[in-house]
């Protein structure tokens, strides 16, 4: 593609459109609405548009990939009359947030080279730009990239938001259209519904890429089209959420960076794609953690429906004979209180049905019923479930507070810790390698747009930027004391590394600081040189021999 689509294009691309269904699958997982679900599953699939479509359907009869979905839990449709009564265990949710936690639970370090501190003003404007929002917008990144394989970080900048200084912004990658040059991004076009009326849609398309010379720009453009029809392009200034932008771009509807390189970057969670791995585009895609695992989750819900299930037909019921009910007067019809405990005994003829199931004579006119609830081989099969889902999507059990040995153990060391967790942490490893570049790319377009859009001084974004990221795992206080204790009686380690050991979370400023004061309030060591007499002596000192 080249440029913004033209008029009257199919939307979403048909160059996605197998993207897309997938995309749109987990979704579902991640969002975890059940009716999003039962109508991606059935009426996504199938065309049916809702769920509620009577039993049976062609489709469950089918071969290859459709009647494989159709015959899933969610594939079914629901019987006339019936309402959807599907459970569904929100655990997609839980793997991509466990994702952004292992990544970004802290803040990572972003950091330049100040030339031995003889240049800070490029990274005291880096510490401005790392604030709480930007690293909000990284673990929201990761997190919406665990779910779809991958998200795009954003350079961006709007003085009505935020005067002084450009900030990030995350793209999902379902509102994406990427090009890619040799697996590298070289443009994007993101895309927002921004109105609705009756059966026309209105749509803002913004396309980041080059221009001839290497500068980033952005072409802005809204199309008023249809659901399946991107339509035609209109003025900006016909819909309010892109009217402020007819002030902003050229005639072209381009605006300018002023700076080299794109302003987006996108984040693979996972890399290979195998499930594109021959698609023109998909290829360069990342993978989702649901990707292979959703036929899994669909068994988990299916197991836990059948749970509620017992539950609700389990419930105790009582039959009472018609004897045993009162009359509440002529037309009000009789009722039954069970609070009363004393009742005369009736009989009943012999051969007729006892309230308890049984014939023949019996004073009993009360029965009661309870349905067998099957606790142990739902909860067997679930927890099997949720264990092969979290290891085929690369996580340790531990990691979501399932412990193998039965119990939980509070004293765990951060050593022994990452040795439970040791698939999750490869995990965290394999995605550093990829979210590490591009934040470092992201960073130093935004050191750029700080320097030629809002002209700060002293920024020079030539230097790259190095990230950081946290150990997700710290010792506790009392175990970082004793390994200093021991390193400092070996005389194995100075002050100052005793003191980074013991706060690993202070800046260099902070550590010297308090070096000062641990030496500022040592007892001064005595000078080997020098004779220190006893009070009160008197005479002379005694020279060798």
């Amino acid at each position: 593609m080249t440029g913004l689509p033209p008029n009257g294009t199919t939307w979403p691309p048909r160059e996605l459109r197998e993207v897309t269904q997938h995309l749109r699958g987990w979704d579902a997982w991640y969002t975890g609405s059940v009716e999003k679900l039962a109508e991606h599953y059935y009426g996504g699939y199938f065309g049916a548009g809702v769920p509620g479509y009577p039993v049976p359907h062609a489709a469950q009869y089918r071969g290859g990939m459709v009647g494989t979905i159709a015959r899933w839990f969610w594939g079914q449709p629901i019987a006339a009359g019936q309402q959807l009564n599907k459970v569904h265990v929100p655990i997609a949710s839980d793997i991509c947030t466990a994702s952004a936690d292992l990544l970004f639970a802290e803040p990572p370090t972003l950091t330049v080279d100040t030339d031995g501190g003889a240049n800070t003003a490029t990274q005291d404007r880096l510490n401005v730009l790392a604030d709480d929002t930007l690293h909000s917008v990284l673990a929201e990144a990761v997190e919406i990239g665990a779910a779809l394989g991958g998200s795009y970080l954003l350079a961006a900048w709007d003085r009505d938001v935020v005067p002084d200084r450009p900030f990030l912004r995350t793209m999902h990658a379902d509102a994406a259209w990427p090009e890619f040059s040799y697996g590298r991004l070289r443009a994007v076009t993101f895309w927002s519904v921004v109105k609705r009326d009756g059966q026309q849609v209105w749509r803002h398309l913004e396309r980041h890429s080059l221009d001839t010379s290497g500068v980033g720009v952005i072409e802005h453009a809204l199309y008023q089209g249809s659901e399946q029809d991107l339509g035609k392009t209109v003025p900006l200034t016909d819909v309010d959420a892109t009217a402020p932008l007819a002030q902003l771009v050229n005639a072209d509807r381009i605006i300018s960076t002023g700076s080299p390189g794109l302003d987006v970057v996108y984040v693979p969670n996972r890399r290979p794609q195998r499930r594109w791995r021959n698609h023109p585009v998909g290829h360069n895609l990342g993978r989702s953690d649901l990707d292979g695992v959703e036929h899994l989750m669909d068994a988990l819900d299916e197991t836990y429906t059948s749970w509620m299930r017992d539950i609700r037909l389990g419930k105790g019921r009582v039959f009472v004979s018609k004897d045993l009910l009162d009359d509440i007067g002529a037309g009000q019809g009789a009722m039954w209180d069970a609070d009363r405990e004393v009742y005369a005994p009736l009989k009943t003829a012999p051969g007729s049905l006892n309230p308890n199931g049984t014939s023949g004579t019996s004073t009993s006119s009360l029965a009661a019923q309870q349905f067998a609830i099957r606790y142990e081989e739902h909860s067997s099969t679930a927890q099997n479930l949720v264990e092969t889902i979290l290891r085929t999507a690369g996580y340790s059990s531990q990691t979501f507070g399932m412990d193998d040995s039965g119990g939980r153990q509070s004293n765990l060391t951060a050593t022994e810790v990452q040795a439970r967790e040791r698939r999750s942490y490869l995990s965290r490893d394999r995605k550093i390698r990829l979210v590490g570049p591009e934040v470092s790319r992201i960073m130093t377009k935004l050191l750029w747009i700080d320097k030629t859009i809002f002209g700060t001084a002293g920024v020079d974004p030539e230097q790259a930027v190095s990230v950081g990221f946290a150990d997700s795992t710290q010792e506790s206080a009392i175990t970082l004391a004793q390994t200093a204790q021991a390193l400092s009686a070996a005389r194995a380690a100075s002050t100052q590394t005793l003191v980074q050991l013991v706060h690993p979370d202070w800046d260099d400023d902070q550590v010297q600081s308090e070096v000062d004061r641990i030496k500022a309030e040592e007892p001064a060591a005595p000078d080997p040189t020098q004779v220190h007499l006893l009070p009160g002596f008197s005479g002379d000192i005694p020279t060798e021999g």
